[in-house]
């Protein structure tokens, strides 16, 4: 058992029977009444967000979790397909079990949370940035700059992300995962 003090992005609790993730928590300590935690779970199972608030030093039943790196491999269109890059076994897992489908390559190596309790794969975390080609997109307008201006950007995945003016097709840009936003262009 852990209390509200061990809370962390990332930790896997047991909580209304099922298993969720922190994705964001605050500590908060009002000048008047108690002290408590907002937080903000995913569902492992289901991919729903729940925000929660626990009082200070309220008991959670955390889960041990371990990380392994796999591959992606493919999608059969229900289930992603992973290769295990230590020993080469391969597990699938359903769309909600992954963040941003929209941005996984085949290749992409990712890391599972895997419960130690049943072995079960609980959850894909992408890596901070993935770097995409740029498959469609506008040509920018000479002189519209005087601002950040942005346009639509279809990659090689399908997502769509807005760009400055300046990228054009077959660039390879970097996107942030956690946002789905532009970062920069990668230079060949």
């Amino acid at each position: 058992m852990a209390s509200t003090s061990d809370i962390r992005n990332g930790l896997c609790i047991r909580y209304n029977h099922d298993i969720f993730k922190i994705i964001e928590f605050l500590h908060v300590k009002p000048g008047k009444g108690p002290a408590f935690v907002r937080t903000k779970m995913k569902s492992v199972t289901t991919g729903k967000v729940l925000d929660n608030t626990f009082s200070a030093g309220h008991k959670i039943e955390d889960v041990r979790v371990e990380t392994h790196k796999f591959q992606y491999l493919y999608t059969d269109g229900e289930f992603y397909h992973f290769m295990n890059e230590s020993d080469y076994t391969q597990i699938r897992l359903l769309e909600a079990a992954i963040d941003r489908t929209d941005l996984l390559k085949e290749g992409e190596i990712v890391t599972i949370l895997i419960n130690t309790e049943d072995n079960m794969p609980l959850s894909v975390e992408m890596p901070a940035s993935v770097i995409l080609q740029v498959t469609a997109t506008e040509p920018g307008v000479k002189g519209n700059t005087a601002t950040n201006a942005t346009k639509p950007a279809t990659v090689e995945t399908g997502a769509t992300v807005n760009v400055p003016l300046f990228i054009n097709e077959g660039d390879k840009i970097k996107i942030e995962t956690d946002k789905g936003t532009y970062k920069e262009r990668i230079k060949e």
